[in-house]
């Protein structure tokens, strides 16, 4: 099992800068992905940014060159970082922090945070 706490929402105004955070610990060994997630009032949780293992990262065309996601090993935990930059109103939306482990058996597990509040005001 994996937990997963994000911190680091807020109001922020338009152009401004956030710096989101996700605690990943228990069995944080065998993390492969971790990635953000985001979902607006009345829209489909979308992909945000992804980090592999290996810190191969990918990102939302809406994104692209403004948020950049990191991760930090350490010891007992995990650490899941997105830089956001010149915020927008569209950026608005509940961030969630997610990763994917693979089990014993070779299949992958899912795991989520409870999600965190990014709100953008024009």
């Amino acid at each position: 099992q994996v937990q997963l706490v994000e911190s680091g929402g807020g109001l922020v105004q338009a152009g401004g800068s956030l710096r989101l955070s996700c605690a990943a610990s228990g069995s944080i060994f065998s993390i492969n992905a971790m990635a953000w997630h985001r979902q607006a009032p009345g829209k489909q949780r979308e992909p945000v940014a992804v980090i592999t293992s290996g810190g191969s990262t990918n990102y939302a065309d809406s994104v692209k060159g403004r948020f950049t996601i990191s991760r930090d090993n350490a010891k007992n935990t995990v650490y899941l970082y997105l830089q956001m930059n010149s915020l927008e109103p569209e950026d608005t939306a509940v961030y969630y922090c997610g990763a994917a482990r693979t089990t014993a058996w070779g299949t992958q597990d899912n795991y989520w945070g409870q999600g965190t509040q990014v709100t953008v005001s024009s």
